[in-house]
């Protein structure tokens, strides 16, 4: 199998996190939906990461369908979305909380960093921070016991944190949140964290 996207993208580091939690072998493809935009379209017409290339060439796309995918070919008893009932419900919440903390903190950094300064809108930058960091505070406030199974809320959340801290830091320095940082201290030393830790957030450039 390829993973095509780089690990500065938590969605594309989600998928290899557990690609390495569950024991698959993987190539990693590492071209920039930006740097690497037309070449990219042929492997996802969107022109977006994370891919997954199969082994019989099929390409699957989005990483909530790779990661259902994923679990779908261990079972459900390594699945790492709980199957059914209140443990799945919850998961979803977090991760629904973590990705769309994700998109507002993307958003926020792309209206700085890729559009040009005269036409940046201050206002909407303003409303994206102020949506991750309501989501930030409803993750701290919730629950993450140290003896719980690693589930794939539990990865998520923390690409969500590492992203956070490489993109806007200010939404999340250490010690706002303890539960949050106590999560990410738990789970960044497993060696699936380490193998994909980005060490820094590349910049996106339309050129």
């Amino acid at each position: 199998m390829i993973l095509v996207g780089q690990y500065d993208s938590p969605y594309t580091r989600r998928v290899a996190v557990s690609l390495g939690l569950l024991g698959f072998s993987f190539e990693h493809d590492t071209r920039s939906v930006f740097g690497d935009f037309d070449s990219m379209r042929t492997t996802n017409p969107l022109g977006r990461v994370p891919s997954l290339i199969l082994q019989d060439g099929t390409t699957l796309v989005d990483s909530a369908a790779i990661l259902d995918w994923l679990d779908q070919e261990v079972g459900p008893q390594r699945a790492l979305l709980p199957t059914g009932g209140p443990e799945r419900r919850q998961a979803l919440q977090r991760i629904a909380l973590a990705t769309g903390t994700i998109d507002k903190v993307l958003g926020g950094a792309y209206e700085r960093i890729v559009r040009p300064a005269t036409y940046r809108w201050p206002d909407w930058i303003a409303r994206c921070r102020t949506q991750a960091a309501g989501g930030l505070a409803a993750l701290a406030a919730l629950p993450w016991p140290a003896d719980a199974p690693l589930c794939q809320a539990w990865i998520t959340t923390t690409c969500m944190i590492r992203y956070v801290r490489l993109a806007d830091p200010d939404l999340l320095p250490t010690g706002r949140y303890p539960a949050l940082d106590a999560l990410a201290q738990r789970c960044e030393a497993l060696p699936a964290f380490q193998a994909t830790y980005p060490a820094d957030y590349i910049v996106p450039s339309a050129g």
